[in-house]
């Protein structure tokens, strides 16, 4: 039976300049996301002869619900983003970095954490380059994990209890639609990169009563770590003075640590029977 799509959250995919990343992206997004689930993806004029290639071949064996759009002049990152996602309106909505490699069962485990608590303005699963929420180990970089289902499987049996993060960490984040209009959208007029916009985004939900929460049932690899155009870090010092300090503070004290030892036990011990194999990966398909 075909799983029901309809309550999960759209996908919003930017498109980047590294053709071999989009290709193993919309392999693994096919591979751990229900057929039917909405993605779009956004090209801010960015993709070249090989990646139109890749998106034209894909588009049309892909199970999921897909647009493709591109703009005819680049308008920049963020901007081009809140344009995306202003044009969602209050739908909840996944965005995913370019060189982002979701493990399977991603999306509904965002989706399943957003609905456990209201006040949850934004979700953020582990990464290997996660920052605040990086595993195995908190705000290093780690290689891509070798079994990835194994690792998603280990991280759904963790107890969801959404700890708080210092803000929302780029390589993927499900946004709540009705919080983040009401925050006003992503600022593109101070920020030149998502990494910067997500962050400022966050602080302002979490200064209207909002939650910044970790999803640790989930888990979405990257192929690099994310970071700031120049300013950027200007931009959020000079309107969040205790960012610098606050962010800081939390990889230092490390409160999760407990939480990522947790999963690698979990990890350790897990076991991916054949008859669950089908069950993370219902849409693999060779590529």
């Amino acid at each position: 039976m075909a799983a029901d799509t309809s309550a999960l959250p759209i996908i919003l995919l930017p498109v980047g300049t590294d053709d071999d990343a989009l290709d193993r992206c919309l392999g693994a997004l096919d591979a751990g996301t229900p057929a039917g689930t909405r993605i779009w993806l956004a090209d801010d004029a960015q993709a070249g002869p090989r990646a139109l290639a890749i998106i034209e071949r894909w588009l049309v064996r892909t199970p999921l619900a897909a647009d493709y759009t591109r703009r005819q002049r680049m308008v920049g990152e963020v901007a081009h983003l809140d344009e995306a996602l202003k044009a969602c309106g209050d739908a909840d909505i996944a965005v995913l970095a370019a060189d982002a490699v979701p493990a399977p069962g991603w999306l509904s485990q965002l989706a399943a954490c957003l609905a456990r608590d209201a006040a949850i303005a934004t979700a953020t699963p582990w990464c290997n380059a996660g920052e605040s929420a990086a595993w195995p180990r908190c705000g290093e970089f780690a290689p891509l994990p070798q079994d990835p289902e194994r690792l998603a499987r280990a991280a759904a049996t963790l107890p969801p209890l959404h700890p708080e993060l210092p803000a929302a960490v780029g390589h993927a984040v499900l946004l709540r639609g009705s919080a983040r209009r009401r925050a006003g959208g992503l600022d593109a007029d101070s920020y030149g990169s998502w990494y910067a916009a997500a962050v400022d985004l966050s602080l302002r939900l979490s200064g209207l009563g909002w939650r910044n929460a970790l999803c640790e049932t989930a888990y979405v690899g990257r192929g690099g770590e994310g970071g700031p155009c120049d300013g950027d870090m200007d931009a959020l010092a000079a309107r969040w003075p205790d960012w610098h300090a606050r962010i800081a503070n939390f990889l230092m004290a490390d409160p999760l640590r407990e939480t990522r030892e947790r999963l690698a036990l979990h990890y350790a011990q897990v076991e991916l029977p054949q008859s669950q194999h089908d069950l993370f990966a219902p849409q693999a398909r060779g590529r």
